[in-house]
């Protein structure tokens, strides 16, 4: 099993997901830019967690669209 992620990244990137749904793409580096942009996260490990997050979601969307 995987680790499970911190509610308050999910949150943080449902709702990044909500605004701008066409910015993210299942690119990590892509996202990790994206959300620096997007966001006021200082830390880097919370960008880049919530980056990876994002990653995994856009790969669910492509394999199991809604």
């Amino acid at each position: 099993m995987g680790r499970i992620k911190q509610t308050y990244l999910k949150r943080v990137a449902k709702n990044l997901l909500a605004v701008y749904p066409d910015a993210f793409t299942p690119d990590f580096e892509n996202n990790k830019k994206k959300v620096q942009e997007l966001t006021t996260v200082q830390s880097k490990s919370i960008r880049n967690k919530i980056a990876g997050y994002l990653c995994r979601v856009m790969r669910q969307k492509e394999v199991l669209p809604d």
